[in-house]
């Protein structure tokens, strides 16, 4: 049996279900194929500063085209301190909000779109999960992100298929510094505008204590001359000047996950 099988399979035993879609092509995957293999399933989408504005309009141009039963949602992650503060895990406080607003819209099971993939890291998101009851078909189907990639282009998604891993934005912020949605909202723009331009295959604007990191994959960076460097950081100096934060700024090459530290100096 295909993963693609195996999924529709396993959809259609567990029924109508809840699905919390980001945007990504895990979640954007798993509500698409819950669509069809178990009719009356809902759709559940945070709008928040935390999410890139392309992800959320990724999402609505999803739903319209295939019919989804879609509800936009307020998860309440900035009214929550413990979240603000940004601690190690942060994700969790995240999670917890998320699918406490999920469950108040809906008494459908909710899904996510968790892979076995995510299962070998650092994931305090899973805890919360745990204790709302979340279930997450694709580990239960026994599928990873490679075959979630090969399912999209085969129910309808086509390029969406390629989509680059994109965390969401307070993921950029170091531990330990609040989050704060006017930074996302900078986070955001100078990643939109530095993938417009680059055309880089990945791209993380980080906010650190001591500067603003510039994420490029190594093709990119080592692709800047001195001159284009320098152009490139006044535009990024200029988006997080109008959002009130002074820092200089650096370019480095990617790191994924650099911006979250386990230990946080006093």
């Amino acid at each position: 049996m295909t993963p693609l099988a195996r999924l529709q399979a396993h959809l259609r035993e567990l029924g109508p279900t809840a699905v919390a879609v980001s945007g990504g092509i895990d979640s954007l995957t798993l509500a698409h194929v819950a669509h069809r293999a178990a009719p009356g399933s809902q759709v559940f989408h945070a709008v928040s500063a935390a999410v890139p504005e392309a992800a959320t309009s990724r999402v609505r141009d999803q739903a319209g085209r295939w019919g989804w039963d879609l509800h936009e949602i307020n998860a309440g992650e900035f009214d929550d301190p413990a979240y603000v503060a940004n601690p190690v895990d942060r994700c969790f406080h995240c999670k917890q909000n998320l699918y406490g607003s999920i469950g108040a819209h809906t008494a459908l099971p909710i899904a996510s779109g968790t892979n076995t993939d995510d299962l070998d890291d650092y994931r305090p998101g899973l805890v919360a999960a745990s204790a709302a009851r979340v279930i997450h078909p694709f580990v239960e189907a026994g599928i990873d992100k490679p075959a979630i990639r090969a399912i999209a282009p085969h129910i309808g998604l086509g390029d969406l298929a390629d989509l680059p891993a994109a965390p969401c934005l307070a993921s950029r912020v170091e531990t330990g510094i609040t989050v704060d949605p006017g930074a996302l909202a900078a986070i955001d723009a100078v990643e939109v505008t530095l993938r417009d331009e680059l055309r880089a295959d990945t791209v993380r604007c980080r906010l650190r204590g001591d500067r603003i990191s510039i994420e490029l994959d190594h093709e990119t960076l080592g692709g800047l001359d001195g001159s284009e460097l320098a152009r490139l950081e006044q535009m990024v100096t200029a988006h997080w000047l109008a959002a009130g934060v002074t820092r200089p700024v650096r370019f480095e090459p990617y790191r994924r996950g650099s911006a979250f530290l386990r230990v946080v100096s006093s």
